[in-house]
């Protein structure tokens, strides 16, 4: 776990800030500053709700597929035409068990990574690109991507580590301080941005954050999703967004509860990949908690996540997880 502040240098750490990690879906609102840079969230006049769910790990609820399919209808699109497949879709049990009862089955538009899929086609149909096979590392869509989240890590394209996500496009391996700068940059584009590739998205990614700030539910659902859960309980304070295999990205955009001011950006990750996914919300509200985001209020509304509790088969609490760590300012340690 690491913070850093508005100029890049760590205030806080736990554990190693270079161990490398994949970014997976945390890079979502970094790479669509591609898309808003290129004009096309004006193009397509998106509102705030929909340039959301772009940057979204979504959880196929029927407001997710109603705003992916507006879009796709005004730009003459076909949902068919998504390669980001229906693992795991809908997330969202409510929706997944409504229909299996009525013999549905989920198509690819109710798939977390369908709005980020359809980022990609807006992208390929307004520039004339093929829409076919938008997914492969060499097609316009790709490299445009690439390139937005390089300037954001403040790197060459060329010098990007990838591998495949499990969505099909890639994804890109780069150290966890890494991760907190660009949620810091995210936080305040234009306080932070101190070289000129990164100054050019400035417009891009202020927009990208503050649609995320206005429509939470869209990045991620509103029943039992902890990123819509942490910026409903901290409106305009932080925006949130996980990866696969527990990353989690926090852009800190205001001063703490003690009058701290200046934005920082937080990155966790758990090394086992939390697969009953506990430990990463509880995590981060702790931390959040210890750097003076919140308060007491704060903590009872998101005690779900703060401690998680565990039932035994009957739905008796017989337990909890309880995040036990100290995230020390680096001041402290010396």
């Amino acid at each position: 776990m690491v913070q850093v502040g508005a100029d890049g240098a760590i205030e806080r750490v736990i554990g190693d800030p270079q161990v490398m990690v994949s970014l997976r879906s945390a890079a979502k609102p970094l790479g669509l500053a591609a898309f808003v840079e290129a004009g096309l969230a004006d193009a397509f006049e998106l509102s705030a709700p929909e340039l959301a769910v772009l940057a979204a790990s979504h959880s196929g609820e029927d407001v997710h597929v109603r705003t992916i399919q507006a879009m796709l209808r005004r730009a003459g699109v076909s949902q068919s035409l998504l390669g980001c497949g229906t693992e795991n879709a809908p997330l969202d049990q409510v929706t997944a068990q409504r229909l299996a009862r009525d013999g549905e089955r989920a198509g690819p538009i109710r798939h977390q990574c369908s709005g980020q899929h359809t980022s990609f086609l807006l992208f390929a149909k307004h520039a004339g690109w093929p829409l076919e096979e938008y997914w492969l590392p060499d097609h316009p869509t790709q490299i445009a991507f690439r390139d937005a989240l390089a300037r954001v890590l403040r790197r060459r394209p060329e010098d990007l580590v990838t591998s495949v996500d499990a969505c099909g496009i890639l994804t890109y391996h780069v150290p966890l301080v890494e991760v907190a700068r660009a949620y810091a940059l995210l936080a305040d584009p234009a306080g932070v941005a101190n070289d000129p590739g990164t100054r050019s998205l400035v417009p891009a990614l202020t927009r990208i954050r503050d649609a995320m700030i206005a429509a939470p539910e869209l990045v991620a659902g509103p029943r039992e999703r902890f990123d819509t859960a942490l910026m409903r309980t901290l409106p305009g304070r932080v925006v949130s967004k996980g990866g696969a295999e527990a990353l989690q990205g926090v852009a800190l955009l205001s001063r703490t509860m003690s009058g701290r001011s200046g934005a920082s950006g937080l990155a966790v990750k758990i090394d086992d990949g939390d697969g009953r996914g506990r430990a990463r919300p509880a995590v981060t509200v702790e931390a959040l908690r210890q750097i003076g985001v919140m308060g007491e209020a704060e903590l009872t509304r998101l005690s779900a996540y703060h401690r998680p509790p565990l039932h035994d088969p009957r739905g008796a609490v017989v337990g909890e997880v309880v995040p036990s760590f100290e995230l020390a300012p680096l001041s402290e340690l010396r």
